[in-house]
């Protein structure tokens, strides 16, 4: 039983969007996971309403008359299942009459499910690699270089000390070998334009995005510390990053955790490669098969940005570019956020299934994005499902045509 309800992890603002919420349903035809696990919990209506639900049971007005309720177990069961079985893909709030603010919301309801001991036995596993070994797969942090290893002349700015530019490579990329070839290809980049530029081997850290939508967020303080300090001692100036979560972590939460600037920009890898097609360092040679763009959650609903990276492709000369059915801050999960490819891989592999489909709709050969987990999830459909179409990252791409 659950004696007391804490809501202290609540700001005032999500208190009141509790009840501001109508129950309108508009979310529900927009919930990728409810699509395919049709079970009310999950819902942004259906979350929301078994926690004021629950909330009423120990401060409504019945329960200051006669006594709060004490909350069963299985109650907390299912209100926990619908809160992790969320990609916290954000469509929700898109779609929200009332503008509720819905994903930093669902997180703060994973924060209280941690407190109370009611969360997926293996975000525990997640917690304890990530506190001991710094990174999400469990491998030894030093090792973060091994992708490298394969480069026939890995770039001398691999191994630097000091440069303008650090760039941040991730979890993912660093040990998940269907990945490799994303940091591959955007070092190749950075050494043939001219960048000044270094990584941080085993003195980079997982940036802490993995463990703060968990509801384990008080427990990445001294990763954020690390990081940042090890990037200001590089001296650089820039930190660039190929994953959207690593990316939105720097430059929309470590400024707010550590209560000062960060003393450096902060760039997603699109946003760096349009910049320096802008400029000139990049030129590109054409390509001729037609390509589809899959907007990463945490790069587009999360951080805003829809721009650079339709921007990038649209410089490649002769490329055909068709648009997905659902694109920009309406387009459809991956399924690979939200840990729920940790809490529910079926769930998450039929999210994948649905966003292939649009993508077959298209007539597109390559399903470009800008994400290594959307690449890892979206290039494990298409070998379950046998289709034909090759998944790329923008980065890739780039490399792929550049004659400068």
């Amino acid at each position: 039983m659950v004696k007391k309800m804490d809501l202290s992890v609540y700001s005032f603002r999500q208190l009141m969007e509790l009840d501001a919420c109508t129950r309108c349903g508009n979310c529900v035809t927009w919930c990728p996971t409810y699509a395919e696990k049709a079970n009310d919990n999950i819902t942004p209506r259906g979350k929301i309403e078994r926690l004021k639900r629950l909330t009423r049971a120990q401060y409504g007005l019945l329960a200051r008359l006669f006594g709060p309720r004490e909350i069963s177990e299985a109650e907390m069961k299912d209100f926990s299942q619908g809160v992790f079985d969320c990609t916290l893909c954000g469509r929700c709030k898109v779609v929200c009459p009332v503008n509720i603010d819905t994903r930093p919301l669902w997180i703060a309801m994973r924060d209280q499910l941690v407190d109370e001991g009611h969360y997926p036995e293996l975000l525990n596993m997640l917690k304890e690699q990530v506190t001991t070994h710094y990174n999400i797969s469990g491998d030894p942090n030093e090792n973060r270089l091994i992708w490298a290893d394969n480069l026939p002349q890995p770039p001398e700015g691999i191994h630097k000390k000091q440069a303008e530019v650090v760039y941040f490579v991730g979890c993912v990329s660093s040990f998940y070998p269907l990945t490799y070839t994303v940091p591959q290809a955007f070092v190749s980049i950075m050494e043939r334009s001219g960048v000044d530029f270094m990584t941080m081997g085993g003195e980079e850290w997982c940036c802490g995005f993995p463990m703060m939508i968990a509801g384990m967020g008080e427990n990445t303080r001294e990763l954020v510390r690390h990081n940042v300090e090890a990037v200001r001692k590089t001296g650089a100036k820039m930190l660039v990053a190929t994953c959207p979560s690593c990316y939105h972590t720097f430059r929309h939460e470590y400024p707010h955790i550590l209560g000062e600037p960060l003393g450096f920009e902060v760039l997603h890898s699109t946003e760096a490669l349009a910049e320096w097609i802008g400029e000139g360092r990049i030129q590109l040679g054409a390509f001729d098969r037609p390509v589809t763009y899959h907007d990463p959650c945490d790069l587009g609903r999360t951080s805003g940005i829809y721009d650079a990276p339709r921007a990038v492709i649209g410089s490649i000369p002769g490329v055909t570019f068709v648009e997905m059915k659902d694109n920009r801050e309406y387009a459809l999960c991956c399924g690979g956020g939200g840990d729920v490819e940790m809490a529910d891989s079926s769930l998450s592999a039929a999210v994948a299934k649905t966003r292939l489909a649009q993508v077959q709709a298209t007539g597109a050969e390559v399903l470009l994005s800008a994400c290594q987990q959307c690449k890892r999830q979206l290039t494990a459909a298409t070998r379950r499902e046998k289709m034909r179409v090759k998944v790329m990252d923008v980065t890739e791409l780039v490399e792929s045509v550049m004659v400068k």
